[in-house]
């Protein structure tokens, strides 16, 4: 069989180990071929691929990134979009499609695979950890490392210059990269958007926290709102799949506690940072055995499906459900970790 591999959205530590476990185990335990379609959907819409055997995999592993490029295209949205991807999977002699994304990537290949007959298995991938029906996505544990280690260095300039600095993470609408490294790296305060904060009370735990002598660090996730008002944007653009492009709250929430307190506060945007470099040992781990499992559910032709970390086990889940909802943060584990604010 010939199968086609493509990585969408935006891009993830851990990305070229799904494509290297694919491929080696592809080729070598089942004599599959692979072709590597380019820039995420863009590329079986355009037709635009690369041949992918065994050489084209060597020494990936530890590169961030992908080797397949990626981008947000939405071919559900582009004229004769599935036409176009099925033409092009035909002409390729393409008889399945490993799609390795998060939402908005693996929603597109459940439809394509439910009702448009398109082979799809899907691999989760987002460094949010949003991915329903998954414990958890790889990229995330690298991202969270990276976030902790800032906040790591950020204490001691806190300190030095007793300043409040707040620490704007990513997440979408997921507050699991601010809590893990929120709770890792010390922090005083922690916001989610899965729990309005009031603002307030934010300048009470800024405050405690000067009395006692230290300079607090704020970590906020990007889509966190404020309990009075909405989302803090810095512009209202949308991508090809409709998701506002989120950040500002940081900025915001610095200019509000120095107005409100008097401490001088600065904002640190860690911004794409979180996503680039060299994967954690944990994600190259994680996307290796999903990436092992994957091309076992194309060999047996369980198409529609995604696999999901379970414990220590992978399993299959359907596509539709793993993008059915956003898994977001238990307001019971939010709770857990107050006892650290202020």
């Amino acid at each position: 069989m010939r199968v086609g591999v493509l990585t969408g959205g935006g891009d993830c530590p851990g990305l070229n180990a799904v494509i290297r476990a694919v491929v080696r185990k592809g080729v070598q335990e089942y004599g599959h071929e692979f072709v590597g379609f380019r820039d995420g959907w863009r590329g079986p819409l355009e037709g635009r691929s690369i041949r992918l055997d065994i050489p084209a995999v060597r020494g990936i592993l530890p590169r961030g990134g992908t080797i397949l490029g990626s981008s947000r295209t939405n071919p559900l949205k582009e004229e004769d979009g599935i036409r176009r991807i099925k033409d092009t999977l035909a002409r390729q002699r393409v008889g399945a499609l490993i799609t390795i994304g998060g939402e908005d990537t693996l929603g597109v290949a459940a439809r394509l695979s439910d009702e448009y007959g398109v082979p799809c298995v899907g691999v989760p991938k987002t460094i949010d950890n949003d991915l329903s029906a998954t414990d958890y996505t790889f990229g995330f544990d690298t991202a969270v490392g990276i976030a902790t280690e800032a906040i790591d260095r950020l204490h001691t300039t806190a300190e030095s210059h007793m300043r409040v600095l707040v620490v704007e993470v990513m997440g979408r609408h997921a507050g699991w990269i601010a809590l893990h490294s929120g709770l890792a790296g010390g922090a005083n305060v922690i916001l989610i958007p899965e729990q309005r904060f009031d603002i307030e009370q934010v300048c009470a735990w800024v405050t405690s926290r000067f009395r006692a002598s230290y300079a607090p660090i704020v970590v906020v996730a990007e889509g966190a709102m404020p309990r009075d008002g909405d989302a803090v944007l810095k512009d209202g653009s949308l991508d090809s799949f409709g998701h506002v492009r989120l950040s500002g709250v940081g900025e915001w929430l610095a200019k509000e506690i120095e107005r409100r307190t008097g401490n001088e506060a600065r904002t640190t945007v860690l911004g794409h940072v979180q996503r680039g470099g060299t994967p954690s040992a944990f994600d190259r781990w994680l996307a290796t055995r999903f990436g092992l499992h994957a091309i076992d559910a194309v060999h047996e032709g369980d198409f529609g499906t995604m696999v999901a970390l379970r414990g220590t086990d992978i399993v299959r889940v359907p596509i539709a459900e793993a993008t059915a909802q956003l898994k977001t943060v238990d307001p019971e584990l939010y709770t857990e970790v107050g006892v650290f604010f202020g």
